[in-house]
């Protein structure tokens, strides 16, 4: 069973391993460690085994959520951990007031865009040229109602195990 919690001062390096290993253009660790003091800003980290194979990054506004960035290491894909995370994310964010959920994903991320879809994402809008990288269009993806979306995949919730009360205490810098 996987683990979501907090993310901290001492997961960046592995949390920079995923980001590193799952984006063309990386968030630096400098920018990874600016997120834990942004107070905004929710990370969450996934274990499995007590090894680091995931994160998700939010902003919650009001009542809405914003995901920046969500990985899974690549040896780990394909077992539906990201979609864990995703669900633990919408978990935290309605904790915290957010209603919706919006974010950018690559227009060529077809299987990104599938799990999006299976959590009631759909396609808003489209930004072109937004990854600067590759010159390549982002879709921007909404879920207007991430609290049924959670509701509604309550089986998901029993895969993975949500240190819940530590995001609402701000455990950040352990």
């Amino acid at each position: 069973m996987t683990t979501v919690r907090p993310m901290t001062k001492a997961d960046i390096d592995a949390v920079y391993t995923v980001e590193a290993q799952s984006f063309r253009s990386p968030w630096s660790k400098h920018s990874l460690l600016g997120e834990l003091k942004n107070k905004v800003a929710h990370y969450a980290v996934m274990e499995l085994d007590g090894d680091v194979i995931g994160y998700c990054g939010m902003w919650v506004l009001f009542d809405e959520a914003h995901i920046t960035n969500i990985a899974i290491l690549p040896a780990h894909r394909g077992n539906g951990y990201g979609k864990q995370l995703l669900h633990a994310s919408m978990r935290v964010a309605a904790s915290f007031g957010a209603e919706m959920m919006t974010l950018e994903v690559r227009e060529t991320n077809t299987v990104a865009q599938r799990m999006y879809g299976e959590m009631d994402f759909s396609e808003q809008g489209f930004r072109k040229r937004y990854y600067t990288d590759t010159g390549e269009g982002a879709k921007l993806m909404w879920n207007r109602n991430i609290v049924k979306t959670v509701e509604n995949n309550t089986c998901l919730a029993e895969t993975y195990l949500l240190e819940s009360e530590a995001f609402k205490k701000g455990e950040r810098e352990a």
